[in-house]
């Protein structure tokens, strides 16, 4: 049986062969899952002997991450704002970049003393579960066309003690609610255009749902429904909160009508790309 090292070696040398970034850090990730050891073991015990049934899973782990399978995924969980997430591919991964939806929400939140908000095409449920998690006197609604991805939220809003304040509803955007009216609406919407598709990473055009990734149009009919239809659900000066993609700033803030809209205020990643949009009803 290898070693620590030896089976570290191997596995980083069939992950990079298959293509996978960083293949070192990806290795010592599988080995982690197979072994039930953490880093600080792997680095300390190099010499130690993995098991036969060590191998083993180790070895269907390392075929799955090779087959291009997101590590989420394999792993089953996510981290996002300092929250540990499940994950399955019934939902899209959550990203760093959307943690910027959910500091904008505070800060609105926080601001208007106001505590009632809706996630549209909610998913894992990461961006409503951690807004109901940093507020504990606030009350979210989560809506998603996919059932499969409303369970794997109900689960992670009871990870984290939000089940009571949160209300999941199987929606097409806002079609599943009555009258109600709220503070915020926030989204995470699929915005990669249909032509782009193609050149996305293997990991995330082959495993996750394309139904969250894209609208199978230009990328921006979703985002002009929600900037069309938000009014009907917000309380006076509610804001909307919605990320987009690379290039779509000068589109998406145009949707805004100026006689219902203030200004759109852009939020820019760590890259200075335009990822978060928002405005306020007038």
């Amino acid at each position: 049986m290898p070693s620590i090292a030896e089976s570290l070696t191997e596995a980083e040398s069939l992950l990079a062969a298959a293509g996978v970034a960083e293949p070192r850090r990806e290795a010592i990730s599988l080995s982690i899952l197979a072994t039930k050891k953490d880093r600080t073991f792997l680095y300390a015990y190099p010499e130690h002997i993995l098991s036969d049934e060590e191998v083993k899973i180790l070895d269907v782990l390392l075929r799955r991450r090779a087959g291009r399978e997101p590590l989420q995924y394999i792993s089953g969980v996510q981290e996002f704002f300092g929250l540990e997430f499940d994950v399955t591919p019934d939902v899209l991964i959550p990203r760093p970049e959307t943690e910027m939806i959910v500091d904008r929400a505070l800060e609105i939140l926080r601001a208007s003393d106001g505590g009632n908000f809706c996630d549209v095409g909610t998913g894992s449920g990461c961006i409503v579960v951690s807004i109901l998690h940093e507020l504990s006197r606030a009350r979210g609604v989560g809506l998603d066309i996919s059932r499969d991805a409303l369970n794997v939220a109900a689960r992670n809003a009871e990870k984290h003690g939000t089940s009571e304040r949160l209300q999941l509803l199987e929606s097409d955007l806002f079609s599943g609610l009555d009258t109600q009216k709220f503070d915020l609406i926030v989204s995470n919407p699929p915005y990669v255009p249909a032509g782009d598709m193609a050149e996305l990473q293997a990991e995330v055009r082959d495993f996750e749902p394309h139904s969250a990734l894209t609208d199978n149009s230009d990328g921006l009919s979703i985002i002009r429904r929600i900037v069309d239809e938000a009014p009907l659900f917000l309380a006076s000066n509610g804001h909307l909160v919605i990320e987009m993609g690379i290039g779509q700033s000068d589109k998406v803030v145009a949707m805004f009508d100026k006689a219902l809209w203030s200004s759109a205020e852009l939020s820019h990643d760590l890259q200075g790309i335009p990822r978060i949009v928002s405005s306020r009803l007038i």
